[in-house]
């Protein structure tokens, strides 16, 4: 027969089972509660780059930026307290921490003394991601813009490198409605009105097959620099006589800010008086990074055009 528990015993027994069975449970719920904590901010992460797959383990929080584009991109997407130090010509928006560092002569050494843990280019001047990433810094390299999906993709990539991935999609799709507002906004009769794009006055420029270019394709425009008879990878240097005598209808000029110049200083230039964009006033002085550069404020860029159009 078998022997029965006494009250005593059996309160005992039944107390050690709802123990066990309480620390079971508590172990799988701080299991769940420690992964769900452990990927709660999505990293690592690994995006891909112009220099590869690069893997970044933790939300950086001190990023360098060594590109004005990359700079305005980062505040834009709300990185901007992330980041630590930007090179001498970054200087969107007003508060970013500029610093001597000179993203045209890049110096691994001086980068590295703002302790970051993500450094951001355009360009791999002298090899400097190598020497960066012999250093043990992750590096992301993003060139310049071929065209618009390149900016889409690199606002984009950047909010998944910082941990900001849903505000840069905001940021994409903000920008792509207001440039699709901006040509919505202008008639249907510019469409084969010509346009000169000036770099600076030595007359370099861009075409079609540029980031630059590919806005005033979006209004239909036609851009005068592919005609030029030395492409030059997409940003020839025309001559004088060479513009006159595409007369163009719009002139853009992005050197307003670095030249001086200005709608009277073309004006001015000889035979120009004679160029439809001079005579019917459609000279663009436009903010020279602006439309330059190919981060959030193409939106600007494209609205600014579209301004003119209307008139």
């Amino acid at each position: 027969m078998p022997r029965r528990l006494s009250p005593t015993a059996l309160l005992a027994l039944l107390t050690a089972l709802l123990l066990a069975l309480t620390a079971c449970g508590g172990s799988d719920g701080d299991e769940e509660a420690a992964a769900s904590s452990s990927s709660a901010d999505g990293f690592p992460v690994t995006v891909t780059a112009d220099n590869g797959e690069v893997t970044i383990d933790e939300r950086p929080e001190a990023i360098v930026s060594m590109s004005p584009t990359a700079t305005e991109m980062l505040y834009a997407i709300g990185a901007g307290d992330q980041v630590a130090a930007v090179d001498s010509n970054s200087d969107y928006p007003a508060d970013v921490p500029t610093t001597d560092l000179a993203s045209f002569t890049p110096n691994a050494e001086a980068i590295v003394g703002y302790d970051p843990d993500l450094v951001v280019l355009s360009d791999d001047i002298n090899g400097i991601v190598g020497s960066l990433e012999a250093l043990d810094v992750p590096v992301l390299l993003l060139g310049a813009a071929a065209e618009l999906d390149d900016t889409y993709a690199q606002l984009e990539l950047l909010g998944e490198a910082t941990g900001h991935a849903e505000e840069a999609a905001d940021t994409v799709a903000e920008v792509q409605d207001r440039i699709e507002a901006a040509v919505a906004s202008v008639s249907s009769d510019v469409t084969g009105l010509s346009v000169y794009h000036e770099l600076d006055p030595s007359l370099y420029t861009a075409d079609s097959s540029t980031y630059i270019g590919s806005i005033y394709s979006l209004f239909g425009l036609e851009n005068i620099a592919d005609g030029a008879p030395d492409p030059s990878g997409g940003y020839p240097q025309l001559s004088a006589e060479f513009v006159v005598e595409q007369a163009p209808d719009i002139i853009v000029l992005a050197d307003v800010q670095c030249c001086g110049e200005s709608a009277e200083t073309v004006a001015q230039r000889p035979a120009f008086d004679t160029v439809p964009a001079v005579t019917e006033q459609r000279i663009i002085e436009a903010d020279d990074d602006v439309v330059s550069r190919w981060g959030p404020r193409v939106a600007d860029f494209a609205e600014l055009v579209a301004e003119v159009l209307q008139g």
